[in-house]
């Protein structure tokens, strides 16, 4: 572990040598690369840009050959995520060499029918995975919670997090628990395994990625293609203008001084920051996945998508299956599943269900808001089974046989009737609604915070600000109002625009990238914003 540390330090002072010899300020280069936990590697930073372009140049040199392209990225990687988390990096490395022992070992486990054996693996790793997260993530949390609750003093000592612990820690157990069931087979390539659980795109805010999904494109050695980059380049483009035009805009503008001090806002301004952070968290995130696909496609690797339009859900569990698509599944398939899922009595199942929400509440972070967020969430997934039991209505869907014949699916209000689109409309509105008032929990930094919004929006709500608001907000209504209009949108006009993107010349792909990178420049503030995952 150590020679990584001295990997860096030797390259940077021989940079730094080489630097001195053309006059260039080799002590400023050598800070602006070296680890600073203020100014962390970001995809929306002149020096990622930077950075990233002259590895793509290289990437593209020695593409050809496996094992120079492997170590490239790897040592990229490796990196990208020393400037996020400095020498934590060891602390990556060494969950990838755990990993692939156990890996082996399972190996073995399984071809000798030891059942035993393979269930102690996975608890082994389990317990290691979720111990990192205790210690350096729910550490001061509980020890916290226990000076409260016994009314004594406990000195908190401050632990450095990890950039995206969360992340590669689910990682890490997905691969082991899906060789314990047999849906995957054990990596016997060291390196093979370093380059996926390191794999910089997704590392730091996901989507969370999975071995049985990644590994067999790893071991591949996957071309890029003209496809692959033109997508690529778009999804790029694509999340920077969600996250630092509209994303960064919203928040620095509008949505942090209201959470900040809720209590000098009308109620009316209080529901409009809740309404706006909620289209920022999406923008901010879905931004990062996209250009996490994105980067990965440059290099030849797909990624499945984390968004689907989540705020054209018409309930909660629609939600849940459009928003941060690779976290949901992930919950049902290592926490809901092996809780029972719905195999068992209706009780059991709506147990399940709101206790995965609350774990998945508390995977966000080291914080009550984020159970009580969670703990909410279940409560609504729950609630909308047992209502859509009890209630059966819904508009039914038609559907396209593979004989081509046209078909009426599911009971209910006919699709062409008059009443459909009216129920749709107020269906998505009202999910909007539910979700952007639970989002309160996830941003207010107290309970007393949260109360004190809702105190404004139930006893000094003012709509007769509402003028003036617009007046002085108009370019923050603008674009959290067309942000939504271009999110509900039928998909087949958003796909035009995509399709005619990837369809231009190289040249024209090109220009409408180097506009889009003046804008972000013009429009950005001052100080970079860190993307929202990060901190999870």
């Amino acid at each position: 572990m150590e020679a990584l540390a001295e990997f860096f330090t030797g390259l940077l002072s021989r940079v730094a040598t080489m630097l001195e010899r053309v006059n260039v300020d080799a002590e400023k280069i050598i800070d602006v690369l070296s680890y600073d936990p203020a100014q962390p590697l970001m995809f929306n930073t002149g020096l990622f840009m930077l950075l990233f372009t002259a590895f793509m140049l290289i990437f593209w040199m020695v593409k050809g050959v496996r094992v120079l392209k492997m170590t490239l990225v790897i040592l990229f990687s490796l990196y990208f995520y020393y400037k996020s988390s400095g020498m934590c990096c060891l602390i990556l490395l060494g969950v990838c060499l755990s990993d692939f022992i156990l890996g082996l070992l399972m190996e073995q486990a399984s071809r000798r029918s030891l059942a035993w054996a393979k269930r102690l693996i996975v608890g082994l790793n389990v317990a290691v995975n979720v111990g990192m997260l205790a210690y350096f993530k729910y550490f001061n949390l509980i020890l916290d919670t226990l000076s409260n609750f016994f009314t004594m003093e406990i000195s908190v000592e401050t632990l450095l997090l990890p950039a995206g612990i969360s992340f590669f820690t689910f990682r890490s157990i997905s691969y082991i628990v899906d060789l314990y069931r047999g849906q995957t087979s054990a990596c016997h390539n060291l390196f093979d395994y370093i380059f996926f659980l390191t794999f910089f795109p997704p590392l730091l805010a996901g989507p969370v990625v999975r071995a049985k999904d990644f590994l067999p494109q790893v071991k591949g050695n996957p071309v890029v293609t003209h496809a692959m980059t033109s997508e690529g380049i778009f999804l790029i483009i694509t999340g920077l203008i969600k996250k630092v035009v509209i994303a960064d805009f919203i928040s620095g503008n509008f949505v942090e001084r209201v959470f900040d001090n809720p209590a000098l806002y009308s109620g009316f301004e209080n529901l409009m920051a809740t309404f706006g952070f909620t289209v920022q968290l999406y923008c901010d995130f879905s931004g990062y996945s996209d250009m996490a696909i994105g980067i990965a496609l440059l290099m030849g690797y797909r990624f499945l998508e984390n968004f689907n339009a989540p705020f054209k859900a018409q309930n909660p569990t629609e939600f849940w299956h459009r928003w941060h698509i690779s976290l949901s599944t992930w919950l049902r398939d290592y926490v809901y599943i092996p809780l029972g899922g719905n195999r068992c009595s209706r009780p059991r199942m709506y147990f399940n269900q709101f206790a995965t929400m609350v774990i998945g509440g508390l995977w966000h972070g080291a914080s009550w808001m984020y159970v009580i967020w969670g703990a909410i969430h279940g409560g609504l997934l729950v609630l909308h089974k047992m209502l859509r039991r009890l209630f059966p209505l819904q508009v039914a869907r038609t559907v396209v046989t593979e004989s081509g014949e046209v078909m009426v699916v599911g009971s209910g209000i006919p699709p062409t009737s008059w009443m459909a689109p009216i129920i749709k409309g107020f269906n998505m509105l009202l999910t909007f609604f539910l979700v952007a008032v639970t989002f309160m929990f996830f941003r207010a930094p107290s309970l007393e915070d949260v109360g004190m919004m809702w105190h404004q929006i139930l006893f000094d709500f003012h709509l007769s600000v509402a003028p003036q608001f617009v007046e002085s907000y108009l370019s923050i209504v603008l674009l959290i109002v067309g942000a939504y209009v271009v999110h509900i949108s039928p998909s087949r006009l958003t796909g035009r625009v995509r399709t005619l993107f990837e369809t231009a010349p190289a040249i024209v792909q090109a220009i409408i990238f180097a506009l889009v990178i003046l804008i972000v420049i013009q429009v950005r503030q001052s100080d970079i914003v860190p993307f929202i995952y990060l901190q999870y």
